[in-house]
């Protein structure tokens, strides 16, 4: 099960991961799309590592297909997120600080699909999303998205 352990600067026990994650709302911008972790149970915003040899799009776009079976295109940055006083541990023992580039999304197509990654896939209200207990700084990454703001936010 992956965990994330809390505390003063408690990142530097840890390496440094760029990962990504995408906000895909519906047209009105009342819903959002989140998958459920099958590896924890969270509920959370599609998105990963990013892999040597590609770029922060191509990432945001594989990493979305792969946790939905949809495509999406990234419209923006919407915000960069570094926490060092986290530190995410995986089941394998990798022990990281992840560095987030948030994206919003819109569809291009596609067909919503379960992986061996989400064990559920579906639409919540913004606020409702907000106000759950999503993985790491995923609520925060949707209320900045939410704002519309064409500059990034960089925390």
């Amino acid at each position: 099960m992956t965990t994330i352990l809390v505390g003063e600067r408690v990142g530097k026990r840890g390496r440094i991961r760029l990962g990504c994650s995408a906000v895909l709302f519906d047209p009105a911008m009342e819903q959002v799309l989140l998958t459920r972790r099958a590896d924890n149970g969270q509920w959370c915003l599609p998105g990963g590592a990013i892999d040597p040899g590609e770029t922060v799009t191509e990432a945001c776009g594989r990493e979305f297909y792969e946790e939905t079976g949809l495509r999406v295109r990234v419209v923006r940055l919407t915000g960069v997120y570094s926490t060092p006083d986290q530190l995410v541990v995986y089941p394998d023992g990798t022990r990281v600080q992840i560095i987030a580039l948030n994206f919003l999304v819109e569809l291009l197509g596609g067909e919503m699909v379960l992986t061996s990654e989400t064990t559920a896939i579906r639409y919540f209200p913004v606020a409702e999303a907000v106000s759950m207990d999503l993985f790491h700084s995923h609520a925060e990454r949707i209320r900045d998205a939410a704002r519309g703001e064409q500059a990034a936010i960089i925390k």
